[in-house]
């Protein structure tokens, strides 16, 4: 990568995580305007949404869980999840965003793998699986792929952990997905849905599938 990086630590619990990201894209919004989106690709924002699943996973045990981040982006919450003892794949189809993402794990002394993945054609991503765990922070900002991921995740996982800022493209994507057995937390703008993908309870703190709320 040729773009001139800043580097900033990320407040989670169990401690700080530092990244590197684009120095342009450090000094953009991250409430969910668009208007810049030709002057910086997506993936290089930190966008509140990833902090606040990040805070989630950093907050919960996933030891030994197969987790699979979607649009990882800058991948905060796959950081958060290896460092807390999970097996880890991040996924996002810009290799850019996954060349920084595998810079910024050895940086922090974790171990993870990253795929180049298109939603629409998923076939490699499952042969990986099954997952225990899908994580995706913010990715629903457009029907057409909130359409691929809402096939994709009950064929890739058993639960999935959505964070989102309220955009209107998620809404059915939630509703497709909830059941009684769904929960939520919410930090500022940011829901962090807990979803049973395929059937199954969302898993709790100490590798316990439970149906209580938490509060990031």
């Amino acid at each position: 990568m040729d773009a001139e990086l800043t580097a900033r630590n990320v407040e989670l619990p169990g401690g700080p995580i530092r990244l590197l990201q684009p120095a342009g894209s450090a000094e953009l919004p991250d409430d969910g305007g668009i208007e810049w989106a030709p002057i910086a690709p997506y993936w290089s924002v930190l966008w509140r949404s990833g902090v606040a699943l990040a805070r989630e996973v950093a907050g919960s045990d996933v030891r030994g869980l197969r987790v699979v981040e979607l649009g990882c982006g800058l991948g905060l919450p796959s950081i958060a999840a290896a460092r807390g003892g999970a097996l880890v794949t991040a996924t996002d189809a810009d290799p850019e965003a996954l060349e920084l993402l595998d810079r910024n794990a050895a940086a922090d002394g974790v171990e993870l793998e990253t795929h180049a993945v298109d939603w629409a054609e998923p076939e490699g991503l499952l042969e990986r699986g099954p997952f225990d765990l899908a994580l995706a922070a913010d990715v629903l900002y457009d029907p057409a792929p909130a359409a691929d991921l809402t096939a994709l995740l009950p064929r890739l996982a058993s639960e999935a952990w959505i964070a989102d800022p309220g955009r209107a493209a998620a809404k059915p994507f939630i509703a497709a997905l909830s059941s009684s057995r769904a929960t939520r937390t919410t930090s500022g703008v940011v829901t962090v849905h807990r979803l049973p993908a395929s059937g199954r309870r969302p898993r709790g703190e100490r590798g316990q599938w439970r149906l209580d709320d938490r509060a990031i």
